[in-house]
């Protein structure tokens, strides 16, 4: 894999601790900006809410920049948002700047997504997705648990302005090793772009993203209580347990990308199936000390399994001229099962059956996608059969 492959990386780390710290430090914003837990939560909605609306626009407004000046000019919008963050006074201001942060998430992955597949053969597409996306994997696996033990330790802030720190050495990296020899051609017609859009399997596949990734986060985004009130953990063992989350992560991502190239169709099934399994026992195993870590551990492996498979089953019905939106929307999507997640989880814990139901209700949504996934992929072989 080329070197600039692993500067995409690297900024994927930096934007992949912005989204996922917060769920670590929960209980330390919910008690200094005097908010609840599930109110707390909602920063990851907002900031989910945020890519969604971001990546569109912000993919429309730069597809006529060099894809190397996009990636450094949405690496600037992520310091700088961190930073903001870092100084919020208000709970208020901090969900301000964590969507200002978020409006360049899926852009980033978007555009970063097109220049990885640029770098290989068409045989490691898929992989060269999972490197990229394993920024995102060894976020959760080091940032996370040390931004958890950061906001512990001396406040939720220094997590912030590590993660600003963490920005300035992604705009430098990228700015050294991304090449521009892939900004040469011309972007196509913005109308053939939207009109990617109007293809049913592209809707679908987008779909599939937002429900296979909403059952997930229904449960991180409230990993912290979990752990500690279903598992009997104290808010210091959250940390080496995010760890284990993380090696999961990172094993499941590569697993996720070569399994892939080797045949998309069933790892897209495969993958969702093996996540609403792990979910539904989750249920159980998170009221058992070495249950949960167990189950998270496979929890992280299962989730990210899945992002290889539903990137580039989007960016296969996609095609030419439409991939570069269809490629951030798709991250959008991601971000908006986050945001579905997040609330859900919240609703399940303040009006539902409570915190030890979230899991097994969680494990309906990656089902529904699995669902979907079964339908477009029958649909497809029919339209073969025919042609």
């Amino acid at each position: 894999m080329p070197l600039a492959l692993y500067a995409l990386t690297v900024g994927a780390f930096g934007i992949g601790v912005t989204e996922f710290a917060i769920m670590g430090l929960l209980l330390q914003v919910s008690a200094d900006l005097g908010v609840s837990v599930p109110t707390a939560g909602l920063l990851m909605t907002g900031y989910a809410l945020g890519v969604f609306v971001g990546a569109p626009i912000l993919t429309i407004a730069t597809r006529r920049l060099p894809r190397k000046t996009t990636l450094l000019a949405l690496m600037a919008i992520f310091t700088v948002g961190n930073i903001a963050a870092a100084l919020a006074p208000t709970y208020g201001l901090l969900m301000a700047a964590r969507i200002v942060t978020a409006l360049a998430h899926g852009t980033f992955f978007g555009v970063g997504s097109l220049v990885a597949v640029s770098l290989v053969p068409p045989q490691r597409k898929a992989s060269a997705i999972a490197v990229m996306f394993t920024g995102l994997t060894l976020a959760t696996l080091l940032g996370v648990p040390f931004g958890s033990w950061l906001g512990l330790a001396f406040g939720w802030r220094s997590t912030f302005w590590a993660v600003a720190a963490v920005g300035v050495v992604a705009f430098t990296v990228l700015a050294l090793l991304v090449p521009r020899a892939e900004d040469a051609a011309e972007p196509p017609p913005l109308r053939e772009e939207f009109a990617v859009l109007a293809r049913p399997q592209v809707q679908i596949g987008l779909l599939m993203t937002v429900l296979g990734f909403g059952g997930v986060f229904a449960v991180f985004t409230y990993i912290q209580p979990i752990l500690t009130e279903l598992a009997g953990y104290s808010k210091a063992a959250v940390s080496p347990i995010l760890l284990v989350f993380g090696a999961g992560l990172v094993g499941g991502n590569l697993l996720g990308g070569r399994w892939a190239d080797k045949a998309l169709g069933p790892a897209l099934l495969g993958s969702l199936t093996l996540l609403s399994l792990v979910l539904a026992a989750a249920g159980l195993a998170f009221h058992d000390r070495i249950g949960a870590v167990i189950a998270a551990f496979l929890l992280g492996a299962a989730a990210f399994a899945t992002v290889a498979p539903l990137q580039m089953r989007v960016l296969q019905q996609a095609g030419g001229a439409g991939q570069g939106l269809a490629s951030s929307l798709n991250i959008a999507a991601f971000n908006l099962g986050n945001a579905f997640g997040a609330w859900l989880g919240g609703a399940v814990i303040a009006h539902g059956p409570g915190l030890s139901a979230v899991p097994l209700i969680a494990a309906g949504v990656p089902l529904s996608a699995l669902v979907l996934a079964a339908l477009s992929l029958s649909v497809e072989r029919r339209r073969l059969k025919a042609a």
